[in-house]
């Protein structure tokens, strides 16, 4: 037992180890192994659990280990009852691959198993979180790899881990002497082989203007300094918009009191901005709803200075936003707003001129399902206005910047990512970064990109191989059953 512990380790580590900030994606195709070896050694449905459990466990506290680091400093929790809500968050997250390694550890023992436990790995993926909260998949480690990221447009994300956790099933029934006979599925590795190429490098033929404030997110806000801010801002948009004519001009979400609708300085101030620039001006606000519940907005203002239309964020962050169910009177939002922001409704896309925005809000870029909306709604070119000064000098920037890459990869679309402090950059049609621009500095900066208007299979279809994996899966559990059933009663007909 101990050493399938000690393997259920191995695979938590290795998992942490082919994301940021290690970046060590050629072991994404090893890592799910030890955990398929330990799996395939234990009998009983208990410790099965219990080793899927432990790196699960393993996996989310090294991979998020800045949420001990937001709660603490930010949710102002302080060291002790920070470690203490992050650790439930990892016990809860945990439970993932704790149902993996209980379902998982059936299927290792079939001849089929390399055909189905990639599926299982896909459907336990795709599965809703019971609190909300979403990150890296095991396909995200693909995000650099061309072959593996041909399957990006047609099956998302779902698609790079259903073949590395294929490629990890073949190993491990390697390691196991199974019979090569089991192995035949894993031909179906060259598929992506067979798909159509990323995208060539393109010269981009518009311009944006992304404006990084730089804003220290414990400021205690005074009228003085919001003034302050609303005049840097204007200095910032019409710095660079004013020698480089853009289409747009992009505010980041912010940790600061950018009330537009209550505010009437500040939408003259975004008015004038457009009127003299001639570009539609895309910035993050607070917005309310008819119950004045607050919600994260994305509010664009056209060059003549009308507010064309506003998106409400729909997907919330954890803690962040509002405080999920299990952590009601633990924990505390790392925001000041006064009570927890509402999600918004429907999804939202702006029309300006020749393109048309799909604008989707910070932590949402984790969310496939969502961002491919903005896509089927007509947008062209998809914009993500994030603050991810929260934090800090950690390796979540990387990695939201990483799942950024993997949705603009997903719809065949230009992302403009215009961030508080970093990182701002825009990202091209393969999920190439093509411009990166300085962190934690205050200023604007010139962002390239085009329109595009064809859709992906990914586009259209959505999540259509994670639900078929999904299904395939429950067919190989009850499969598995058929034969211990005819041995209880081997008279049925």
């Amino acid at each position: 037992m101990l050493l399938n512990i000690a393997l259920a380790v191995v695979t938590g580590l290795l998992l942490i180890l082919i994301h940021p900030r290690f970046d060590a994606a050629l072991l994404a195709p090893f890592a799910p192994a030890p955990l398929l070896y330990a799996l395939a050694r234990e009998w009983s449905p208990r410790r099965r659990f219990f080793l899927g459990y432990i790196a699960g466990v393993v996996f989310w506290a090294g991979m998020c280990y800045w949420i001990h680091f937001v709660m603490s400093v930010h949710g102002r929790l302080g060291p002790v009852l920070g470690a203490g809500v992050f650790l439930l968050f990892c016990l809860l997250k945990g439970l993932h691959l704790g149902v993996f390694g209980l379902l998982g550890g059936i299927l290792m023992r079939r001849s089929y198993a390399v055909a189905a436990i990639p599926p299982l790995w896909v459907a336990i993926e795709r599965i809703p979180d019971p609190f909300g909260f979403m990150w890296l998949h095991l396909g995200n480690a693909g995000v650099n790899m061309g072959v593996p990221m041909r399957l990006a447009p047609l099956t998302g994300v779902y698609g790079l881990s259903f073949l590395f956790a294929m490629m990890a099933t073949a190993l491990t029934l390697i390691a196991l002497g199974r019979p090569r006979v089991q192995l035949a599925p894993v031909a179906l590795v060259l598929i992506p082989l067979l798909l159509p190429r990323l995208p060539d490098p393109q010269q981009p033929s518009s311009t944006a203007v992304s404006v990084q404030p730089n804003i220290d997110e414990t400021a205690q806000w005074t009228a003085e300094m919001v003034a302050q801010l609303n005049q840097s801002l204007e200095y910032l948009s019409l710095k660079k918009a004013l020698e480089s004519r853009p289409r747009l001009i992009l505010w980041p979400e912010m940790p600061a009191p950018i009330y537009y609708y209550d505010d009437p300085p500040l939408r003259e101030r975004v008015a004038q901005i457009a009127r003299l620039t001639g570009a539609h001006v895309l910035m993050g606000t607070v917005a309310y709803n008819d119950k004045k519940a607050p919600l994260n907005a994305a509010l664009i203002v056209a060059p003549d200075g009308r507010v064309l239309g506003r998106y409400d964020k729909m997907f919330l962050v954890p803690f962040g936003e509002y405080i999920p169910a299990p952590f009601g009177g633990i924990a505390t939002r790392i925001t000041n707003e006064i009570g927890d922001f509402v999600p918004g409704e429907r999804v939202v896309t702006f029309k300006t001129g020749a393109d048309t925005v799909g604008p989707f809000i910070c932590y949402e870029s984790a969310f496939p399902h969502l961002v491919r909306r903005f896509v089927l709604e007509g947008a062209t070119v998809l914009v993500n206005l994030s603050n991810d000064g929260y934090f800090g000098r950690t390796a979540a920037r990387e990695q939201h910047l990483q799942l950024v890459r993997m949705r603009a990869a997903e719809n065949r679309r230009w992302i403009l990512r215009a961030t508080n402090d970093g990182i701002t950059a825009t990202v091209d049609p393969a999920g190439r970064v093509v411009q990166r621009f300085e962190p934690f500095r205050q200023d604007s900066f010139i962002a390239a990109y085009s329109a595009v208007a064809d859709l992906t299979r990914y586009s259209r279809w959505g999540d259509w191989f994670a639900w078929t994996c999904a299904a395939g899966a429950v067919v190989a559990l009850l499969g598995s059953q058929v034969p211990a059933y005819r041995r209880v009663s081997p008279n049925m007909p």
